[in-house]
């Protein structure tokens, strides 16, 4: 039986340049991991934080072109949990539920800085629109 608990995880490593190094985003009951095999890590991979702030959900959505509405879903679950975890380390709140979204701890080292983010799970799941629908349009 699936568990009902939904908060999530997210450890964002960056370089010590600020650039996406790694990210792993997952369950905290499990440790399951939440999405995956979208892709979206490696559009991201190098990227500075602020071209990640920058990257509006249509970009990678329309450059990975998942097929699925589940594949959709889990590239904007792990566009929101590395671009709201980056905003808050940036410092930058706008637009950010506080009450959701909980940086656990940022710490840093000689290979860069690890962020760790909780996510509460969202109230209401926003309308993904199907490639098919869009290709329609």
């Amino acid at each position: 039986m699936p568990c009902k608990e939904t908060t999530s995880r997210v450890t964002v490593f960056l370089d010590n340049d600020d650039r996406l190094a790694e990210f792993d985003f997952s369950k905290i009951t499990c440790s399951k991991e939440i999405g995956g095999g979208t892709g979206y890590l490696e559009y991201c991979k190098g990227k500075s934080t602020d071209e990640i702030l920058r990257l509006e959900f249509q970009e990678p959505l329309d450059f990975l072109a998942p097929v699925t509405t589940e594949e959709q879903f889990f590239l904007y679950m792990e566009w929101d949990a590395l671009r709201t975890s980056i905003a808050q380390y940036m410092g930058d709140l706008t637009d950010i539920d506080q009450d959701r979204y909980k940086i656990a701890s940022i710490t840093g080292d000689e290979s860069g800085t690890r962020i760790v983010q909780l996510i509460c799970p969202p109230e209401k799941m926003p309308d993904i629109i199907s490639c098919k629908k869009r290709a329609k349009e």
